[in-house]
């Protein structure tokens, strides 16, 4: 909205302030700054606030405003004097204004950085979170105007608003002055606020999840009054689903006189229903679709799916009707999945929700699946059909325009209907939310990721977000720092999905191999070896063995407590007939599952060669045990785990948090060698368990994340089937490294106190100043070699001068200068670290070598003003490393190191984490290289001083992290010898900083 001449000319409507947000409910808000078009707005707002709340907003009866009031609250500076606005279809909700102030009260400018603040909310609209989020918004505002503090004046009997204040997390006082609550707050975000903001905004974000996935009613538009047609088939899944709820068909084009289409009402536009809709499918053609939404809109419906094509996946026609699509659904305070999406699933009981176009819904379980993709969606669901694997949801969000992958990670953290989710992203919107919503659910419960478009450098059609330039390398790095299981194929992804839902996590690396084909059984311990597990010699029970021993040799194998894991492999069996059996496999099966039911909790798969009636058999059956316990060695986010003998923990780790309602068990203390207990009756909510030690006839098991009312039990304790041994111990390696992440990540690094002691914040940030100058140029610049050198020493890091060589007689002054032996190098940007090209001559212990080695270099590669020769001292002999840092608009700053030269250029043998870096993210860049070993004496040699490279790693993070205007630093060389270590290099580029969307109040993404 543009502003009138009215307002001050020199202070222009900052449309960077205008927000979409979403509330408590789940539902979505506008926020944007208030203009003097907004008078008759704000009028019928204040019309609708009570007497009460006038009351508490004004301390005295104040029926109507003045036209003085209005003109004062709807005209800004917008520097001095803001108002806000929260808007749900055009119309105010709520407004929050400040006023600049001095240490008086009297209002002021610049450089008086104290405001007085207040709010009004509607009060329909009181409870929904509206005032928080407006804090967060105001507050943001007036820092970036200069402001540090908010004084507020509260009545005692205002609580609603008291608490609005002290549960924001800021720094506060309060005191009690003439019959009111003072309030100051210190605007400087905490650790505090920005954890209450998290926090505040995962659980808004996972209720609009939750509205989309769990509607009471469903109107499907765009049904054809023919069969045929994409609106009658969603309508037709829908039903054929039993959805629980009301569903209802519309379409313009019906007749007055229809009454029902495929038994339910037929309706010609959603106004008609007059009853309350949920959830809107919309499958009209593009053109007839704001038509739908305005619809929609207006008559209360909380979410819409839209399957309709023709946006961005077209263009930049396309595009701008994407946008404008997202942007009048939230003014209604709507979501959207879509458009151009498959649709979405929910398997619950309660509600059995297929508002899709696949003809058939999945079977229910425990597995959470998101894809960017219609077809990538139908090809999973076809792989967990075949594997018997069940899912709690399914969402093929299409073009994804409003609700996300991260949407869907915020929903998943706490739902205690899915243990393990699996997303196929073809693009990543937020990365740094991403990265950071992804840890925090890993740590309860697995993330699965495919990536598609890894190594194209742009987006696939309709995907309007910002395009990421880091390597695809370095996202799977920072994936895996975050936790988060990156396979590469789909297949993959079901694989190590069925794996996780069915079976505990490994404590450790070490796998048993058993089975009647030694091949078999060899080429499954070749892939173990190759995907770096620990495997013992397969034990062949040979072709002759039966169902019972190979039920006695998995048991003896869970157990041994020198093993972790069991890979059981199988062919047709000789009967004693002598004939091949190859049977149903369900005797054989029935033996596995009764030997991994009764032993100790240990992740069991099985390899089989033409035995389909083996693997079908597997996926089929459900055990009638306790569900595995999980206890991984080590501290960290675990499973609960029951005494021995009791049900045990979830397939694949710790349950979500306990639903407000209590349905989620609360987690407990695990106890070591919990078994399986076969026959142990599991509880569920609604149902009383059985008596101890009875079984509970149909029950399957469910983890210690208890599912809600009606929820199917979970897939614990059933055994995958693979078709080849390396997808089994590649399934299997991914189970043993997230398990090992979850250990780690149970006890966080830090960044160590020392450094504080031996770096200047504000002295470099003064220098920063100084070098970008007043009006610094948006593409920045780089620093001199003296220039980096002063910025880097102001955060410990010393880099070895190099002295200028124009001439043969500077060369020697500056040896001289230095002491010998010296080093003679170019630094012309083509011969820069180039030892192999002959511009690097070493070890020169006099003047008449160093003069020799001069005129070897100008003669061979060029003249001294070609070359930039310098002069160097030696440095200790050691391992030549790399130690980088950059910062990604998109993903944020990245910490990367590797060893100098072919590894990490020629090889891409480089590790990355995000910053800031701790000091178990340093240890861990080191040892993650494949050239590792080089530093920790490869072959005999000398080990390197590890301890000072993970202390330089820490210093440079810490730098990129206190002062985003330095977007890359590059230390190279860094020889690392055996005592201490040696910058010889290195370049800075300073910039201003780009713009960081995490740290700001909450926000929907506007693309």
């Amino acid at each position: 909205m543009e502003p009138t001449p009215e307002q001050s000319p020199h202070h222009a409507y900052p449309d960077h302030w205008e927000a979409d947000v979403v509330l408590r409910d789940g539902g979505t808000a506008r926020i944007r700054p208030i203009t003097t078009d907004d008078a008759e707005r704000l009028v019928s707002f204040y019309e609708q606030v009570s007497d009460e709340s006038k009351y508490y907003r004004f301390f005295a009866p104040y029926p109507r405003l003045s036209a003085r009031d209005v003109h004062r609250f709807t005209h800004h500076d917008y520097v001095d004097r803001v108002g806000l606005a929260v808007t749900i279809g055009g119309e105010f909700i709520a407004t929050v204004r400040y006023d600049r102030i001095d240490g008086q009260g009297r209002p002021a400018s610049a450089p008086a950085d104290e405001a007085e603040v207040a709010f009004l909310v509607q009060d329909a609209h009181q409870g929904r979170g509206v005032a928080s989020a407006l804090l967060e918004h105001i507050a943001a505002v007036a820092r970036e105007r200069g402001i540090r503090r908010f004084a507020a004046e509260v009545l005692p009997a205002n609580n609603k608003m008291i608490k609005v204040f002290r549960d924001a997390g800021f720094t506060q006082q309060r005191s009690f002055e003439d019959g009111s609550v003072h309030l100051t707050l210190d605007l400087e975000p905490t650790a505090e606020s920005l954890a209450v903001q998290r926090a505040r905004e995962q659980r808004a974000e996972a209720r609009s999840v939750q509205r989309l996935l769990a509607p009471g009613s469903v109107a499907v538009i765009g049904v054809g009054r023919a069969p045929g047609g994409v609106g009658r088939s969603v309508l037709r899944n829908l039903l054929g689903s039993g959805f629980t709820g009301r569903a209802y068909a519309v379409n313009t084009s019906f007749d007055a006189g229809t009454g029902t289409v495929e038994g339910v009402p037929a309706h010609r536009s959603v106004r008609e229903i007059g009853e309350q809709v949920d959830l809107a499918v919309v499958a009209v053609p593009a053109d007839r679709v704001p038509a739908v939404v305005a619809d929609c809109g207006e008559s209360g419906v909380q979410g819409l799916v839209v399957l309709s094509a023709g946006y961005a996946e077209r263009g930049a026609e396309g595009r701008e009707r994407q946008r404008e699509l997202v942007r009048q659904a939230r003014s209604y305070g709507m979501r959207i999945i879509g458009p151009n999406a498959f649709g979405i699933i929910n398997t619950a009981p309660e509600v059995r929700l297929n508002a899709s176009l696949a003809p058939e819904s999945p079977k229910a379980g425990r597995i959470g699946l998101f894809t960017q993709s219609g077809a990538i969606g139908i090809a999973v669901l076809a792989g967990l059909h075949r594997r018997s694997a069940g899912l709690s949801a399914f969402i093929s969000a299409g073009n994804r325009a409003d609700v996300s992958g991260n949407d869907f990670l915020q929903y998943w953290y706490e739902d205690p209907g899915t243990d393990v989710a699996l997303l196929y992203l073809e693009s990543l919107g937020n990365p740094r939310k991403f990265t950071r919503l992804a840890r925090r659910t890993a740590a309860v419960k697995p993330v699965v990721v495919v990536k598609g478009a890894r190594h194209s450098g742009t987006n696939p059609p309709g995907h309007a977000v910002p395009v990421s330039r880091i390597p695809d390398a370095t996202v799977s790095a920072l994936m895996r720092q975050a936790g988060v299981i990156r396979v590469d194929t789909v297949t993959e992804m079901v694989d190590v999905g069925v794996l996780l839902a069915g079976q505990p996590l490994p404590d450790g690396p070490r796998v048993a191999i058993l089975g009647n084909s030694e091949s078999l059984g060899l080429l499954t311990y070749d892939a173990c070896l190759a995907e770096g597990l620990r495997p013992r010699p397969p034990r062949d029970l040979t072709t002759v063995a039966s169902p019972q021993d190979f039920r006695n040799a998995l048991a003896e194998a869970l157990a041994d407590r020198t093993c972790d894991a069991v890979i059981v492999t199988a062919i047709p069996w000789v009967g004693e007939d002598g004939e091949a059996e190859t049977g149903d496999g369900e005797v054989l099966a029935a033996a596995l599952r009764e030997a991994a039911a009764t032993g100790p909790a240990k992740p069991v798969a099985v390899v089989h060669v033409e035995m389909g009636g083996l693997a079908q058999a597997l996926a089929a059956a459900t055990s009638t045990a306790a569900p595995p316990a999980h206890r991984p060695s080590g501290p960290g986010p675990q499973a609960p785990s029951a005494a021995p003998g009791a049900p045990g923990g979830s397939p694949a780790g710790t349950p979500a948090p306990a639903a407000s309602d209590g349905r989620a068990g609360a987690p407990g203390d695990p106890a070591p060698s919990t078994t399986r207990a076969p026959g142990h009756p599991s509880a569920s909510p609604g149902r009383a368990p059985a008596a101890e030690g009875a079984p509970s006839p149909g029950r399957a098991p469910v983890s210690e994340a208890a599912p809600s009312p009606g929820r199917p039990a979970p897939d614990a304790g059933r055994i995958p089937a693979y078709p080849a041994a390396e997808r089994a111990v590649r399934a299997l390696a991914e189970a043993v490294k997230y398990a090992q992440w979850r250990r780690q990540a149970a006890t966080p690094g830090k960044v160590p106190e020392f450094l504080d002691d031996t770096i200047d914040e504000h002295g470099t940030a003064a220098l920063i100043g100084r070098l970008l100058g007043p009006d610094p140029d948006p593409r920045g610049r780089p620093l001199t070699h003296d220039e980096a050198c002063e910025l880097l020493a102001g955060y410990g890091i010393a880099v070895r001068p190099a002295l200028p060589a124009p001439d043969p007689e500077a060369a020697v002054a500056a040896a001289g200068q230095l002491g010998y032996p010296v080093a003679l190098k170019t630094t012309a940007p083509h011969l820069r670290h180039r030892a192999d090209l002959g511009g690097v001559r070493l070890d020169l212990a006099g003047e008449n070598a160093l003069r020799r080695a001069y005129d070897e270099l100008t003669d061979l590669l060029g003249t001294p003003a070609e070359l930039r020769p310098v002069v160097q001292a030696m440095a200790p002999r050691g391992v030549d490393t790399v130690v980088r840092a950059s910062i990604d608009a998109a993903a944020g700053a990245v910490l990367s190191f590797g060893l100098a030269g072919a590894p990490s250029e020629l090889l891409g043998d480089t590790a990355h984490r995000l910053v800031p870096a701790t000091d178990r993210d340093a240890a861990e860049l080191i040892r993650s290289i494949k050239a590792a070993p080089v530093l920790f004496g490869w072959r005999g040699s000398a080990p390197a001083d590890t301890a000072a490279l993970e202390e330089l790693l820490l210093r440079v993070s810490r730098l990129v992290d206190d002062h985003p205007e330095v977007v890359s630093a590059a230390l190279e060389p860094v020889v690392v010898a055996t005592h201490g270590l040696t910058v010889l290099g290195a370049s800075v580029r300073l910039a201003p900083p780009p713009a960081r969307s995490d740290l700001g109040p909450r926000r929907l993404p506007s693309y």
